[in-house]
């Protein structure tokens, strides 16, 4: 296994990697919506922390060599589904046809109370 690790995208929180390289995949670990220039969530709503945990995971991607086109499957978690069309919208920017799978999943709160929290699987 080889750690994905750049500056490019908030450092973890917790005992994580940011992603794991093995066997030609690249899995992400959720990504929150901080800006890792300031430390701090995107400021906005629901469009703008999906646009920054998108970018984060862009990020971690490209640093192992790959881009969102190598996403096989996405996870995004929701602090609320009410926010699901809004989300949608800016996830639409991130990806062309084919899309990747995807999951999306409601949740009673994410850390540091995020509205989004987005994970990826890619293959090299």
């Amino acid at each position: 296994m080889k750690v994905i690790n750049t500056s490019k995208a908030p450092k973890a929180i917790g005992p994580y990697s940011q992603a794991i390289e093995a066997n030609g995949l690249v899995i992400t670990s959720g990504q929150l919506p901080i800006d890792p220039a300031t430390g701090e969530f995107a400021p906005g709503g629901i469009k703008e922390q999906t646009r920054q945990s998108l970018t984060n995971a862009k990020a971690i991607l490209e640093e192992a060599g790959i881009s969102l086109a190598n996403v096989m499957k996405t996870t995004v978690f929701l602090s609320d589904m009410n926010d699901f069309a809004a989300m949608n919208e800016v996830y639409a920017e991130f990806f062309n046809e084919p899309f990747p799978a995807r999951s999306a999943i409601a949740v009673k709160t994410l850390p540091k109370n995020a509205l989004v929290e987005v994970e990826c699987i890619a293959a090299k």
